[in-house]
Parts: C-alpha cells; sequence; structure tokens
C-alpha cells in the first residue's frame, strides 16, 4: 500500500493502450491498493493504472460524497458492453491538475469487469451519473484515450490546457461522436 505519483499530460505512457491482467496476481491486488490509496490521497473519483505508469487494464472508482461512506470499486480489464443517450460533462483529471472542459459521454452505459477476487460481475450506470461517466473516464485511459479527446469545443480546450501549461490537444486524436454530438445539441 503506497500513494504512487501520478503522471501529467504529456507522458507517453499515457496514450499507450494497457495489457489484459491474465491473472489477479499478489501484483494485481498491490496495484489495486496502490490505486485506492493514491486516488483518496487527491481527493479523485477515479484512476486508473496507467496514470501511475502501469500500462495494464485496472481502474478503481468511488463516487461517494459528503457523509456517504466510501464505496470503492474495482475494475479488471473492464468492457463496456451496452451504451445510450448523450450528456454534456464538465470533467477534470488527475493527469491534469486543474484542468476542466466540457466533455461528451453516454448517459447510460453497461460494463461487464472482474473485481479485485477476479470475479465477473455487470454493472449498469444511468442517467449520466458520476458512475457512468466516470467509468468511460477511466476506460478510456487503458486505450490511451484522454478526457480531451472528447472536449465539446476544442478552442476552449486548448485554452484550458494553455492556462494550466499543458501541453497543447492533438486534433488528430479527438473522437470523432457525431451522434452524442447531434443528441447533446438537441436537449441544449
Amino acid at each position: 500500500m503506497a500513494i504512487r505519483k501520478i503522471v501529467h499530460y504529456g507522458t507517453p505512457s499515457l496514450r499507450e493502450p494497457s495489457k489484459e491482467v491474465h491473472k489477479v496476481s499478489k501484483k494485481i491486488t498491490e496495484l489495486v491498493r496502490d490505486l485506492m490509496d493514491t486516488m483518496y490521497a487527491q481527493n479523485g473519483v477515479g484512476l486508473a493504472a496507467p496514470q501511475i505508469g502501469e500500462n495494464v487494464r485496472v481502474f478503481v472508482i468511488d463516487v461517494s460524497t459528503g457523509n456517504e461512506p466510501l464505496n470503492p470499486m474495482v475494475f479488471i480489464n473492464p468492457k463496456i458492453i451496452k451504451k445510450s443517450g448523450a450528456v454534456k460533462s464538465n470533467e477534470g483529471c488527475l493527469s491534469f491538475p486543474e484542468a476542466y472542459t466540457d466533455v461528451k459521454r453516454y448517459k447510460n452505459i453497461m460494463v461487464k469487469a472482474l473485481n479485485e477476487h477476479g470475479k465477473p460481475f455487470v454493472l449498469e450506470a444511468k442517467d449520466g451519473s458520476l458512475l457512468a461517466r466516470a467509468i468511460q473516464h477511466e476506460n478510456d485511459h487503458l486505450d490511451g484515450v484522454l478526457f480531451i479527446d472528447h472536449c465539446i469545443n476544442r478552442f476552449e480546450t486548448e485554452e484550458v490546457l494553455k492556462k494550466h501549461n499543458l501541453p497543447s490537444l492533438d486534433p488528430d486524436l479527438l473522437v470523432d461522436e457525431k451522434e452524442l454530438e447531434e443528441e447533446i445539441a438537441k436537449n441544449d
């Protein structure tokens, strides 16, 4: 159990796809604990293994707020198996200290994964909840995709990055999400 250093935007490993976990070994269990300790130490909602320099398909989330008891969730080898609807979300990321921008996300998702004991589970998150958005955000990290790649306004996002002395957006990495854009435009 340790608080690990979070790598910041611009670190090449954040753009690399992560490897599947073949066995929930002692090393993976320790990684999960480190992710939890680091996430809580930074007051984060989620943290993916690539954010601490480990390119394996593992992330943790805890969307509890205020006086709610902690509710840590572990996702190993997650796959989003269903998605629908669209929602506009203002997001940040522990790898982008202090930088927030509006992004497009699916409103409803279903994910299947393994828990910290290697047991499979399926979880549904609906209505654009923080959980639904956090799962998408952290799952993206495992594919080398970052929240800024889903930005609604790339020019505003560029300004935010510049203001926080972060590297520029790469327009070639922006995710084409016409159906989400259209649905968000309808609801605005």
